[in-house]
């Protein structure tokens, strides 16, 4: 890849994610107008019997036929990797109760960033939001791979639709069924992030954003209605709560909280508010200095001399 190249790649994708970030924006302001609306409903006292019994019963059904089966495909590290030019790294999917294998370390003059996020959580959308670009050029000119781990830690969080659950979901079947289109659903996902403590997206609003960010695939539907992949996400919580982390080289234990930054296996000790420089500056006392966070064009070769 040439540099004009790999600058024409890094703009094309923060242009795509910029695109999917307008449609969850909108996708979040209706979201906003129904919560609004529900809490109305609530507040007048109507239908509260009826919705609790819905909801009671929708867990009950969604938790008794929620089949078993593997993890997501490339996502056998518990997470989805995207090396130079965010190519996937390809993986098949985790059997049930198999151990997560940790993505191989890069080579050096590379970086290797691992991300642990809830699409719920606040802060995690504040990290996705100021780094996003930097860490589009980085992994598209091949000086980072970026690894994104999916999580349901505030399953409990969401007025009893398990939004958390269900948008981490929707995040596997994306690495599953469309796994270049994940970096921009990633971004949407953010972008649309609801309150905590409300219902956040419906199924089918899940659906929309996803296809709307390019994860077009026609079997997007069905694992996200019936939660295809929720038993690994929660497995995976699971794990990356407990420890030890399936990251390599790394003297984490746990995960704490999200988001859990780590650069070559480095915790990434920032705080909300985040800034890009901060972290670049952190991402090369992390490697040592052994890594280009701005390549410099190639020089041109010298012309052949004219022939006599």
């Amino acid at each position: 890849m040439t540099d004009s190249d790999a600058a024409t790649g890094s703009e094309g994708m923060i242009e795509r994610r910029a695109e999917a970030r307008d449609k969850a924006r909108q996708l979040r302001a209706t979201q906003k107008k129904k919560d609004r609306r529900t809490r109305l409903l609530l507040q007048g006292g109507l239908g509260i019997a009826a919705i609790a019994v819905v909801a009671i019963v929708a867990v009950v059904i969604v938790g008794s036929v929620r089949p078993e089966g593997p993890g997501p495909r490339n996502m056998a590290s518990d997470g989805i990797r995207f090396d130079a030019g965010f190519a996937v790294q390809t993986t098949a999917g985790l059997e049930p109760g198999e151990t997560p294998t940790p993505s191989e370390p890069s080579a050096a003059g590379v970086v290797d960033v691992v991300v642990f996020t809830d699409y719920l959580c606040p802060v995690c959308a504040d990290f996705q939001t100021e780094m996003d670009d930097l860490l589009t050029t980085l992994v598209d000119s091949g000086a980072a791979t970026l690894e994104i781990h999916p999580l349901a830690t505030l399953t409990n969080r969401s007025a009893g639709t398990q939004y958390s659950l269900r948008a981490a979901n929707a995040a596997a079947c994306t690495a599953n069924f469309a796994p270049a289109a994940f970096p921009a659903v990633n971004a949407a996902l953010f972008a649309a992030q609801p309150e905590p403590d409300t219902e956040g997206l419906a199924d089918g609003e899940l659906l929309d954003l996803v296809r709307e960010a390019g994860a077009d695939s026609g079997s997007m539907e069905r694992c996200i209605e019936e939660r295809r992949f929720a038993p690994w996400v929660e497995a995976a919580t699971t794990r990356a709560q407990a420890g030890p982390l399936p990251v390599a080289s790394t003297e984490v234990e746990s995960l704490g909280g999200t988001p859990l930054v780590l650069v070559n296996g480095v915790r990434y000790p920032g705080t909300d508010p985040f800034d890009a420089a901060d972290f670049s500056q952190f991402i090369l006392q992390a490697a040592g200095g052994d890594v280009d966070l701005e390549p410099s064009p190639s020089p041109s070769p010298s012309p052949s001399p004219a022939a006599p």
